[in-house]
C-alpha cells in the first residue's frame, strides 16, 4: 500500500491494518520529511484520543491530513503509533 499526496509518496507498506475502511501505516513506513507535527486532536469512543500531522510536500501543507493514536484505548491497541490519512491523500 501507499499513501501518495501532491504526486508524492509518503508512506509505503505492505503491513498497513484495516479499521473502519481506513489503511494504517506502520509509524516507520512514513517518510517524515513529509510530516509536521500538529495540535490538532479529536476523541474516538472506542479507540481513544487521535493526534494529527500536517503533510508537506514541495512546500504545500496539507492540515491535519494524517492522523494515529499514540496511546490507544485496549479494544484499538493493535494500531498503536500507526497513521492513516484522508484529505486528499489516495491510498492504494
Amino acid at each position: 500500500m501507499q499513501a501518495i499526496w501532491n504526486n508524492t509518496v509518503i508512506a509505503e507498506s505492505d503491513e498497513t491494518i484495516v479499521v473502519e475502511g481506513n489503511h494504517y501505516f506502520p509509524p516507520g513506513s512514513i517518510k517524515r520529511e513529509n510530516f509536521a507535527d500538529s495540535e490538532t486532536h479529536t476523541t474516538c469512543g472506542w479507540k481513544g484520543v487521535a493526534s494529527y500531522y500536517d503533510v508537506v510536500v514541495d512546500g504545500e501543507r496539507n492540515k491535519d491530513a494524517a492522523w494515529f493514536y499514540p496511546e490507544p484505548k485496549e479494544q484499538a491497541k493493535q494500531i498503536k503509533g500507526y497513521v492513516a490519512f484522508w484529505k486528499g491523500v489516495t491510498v492504494k
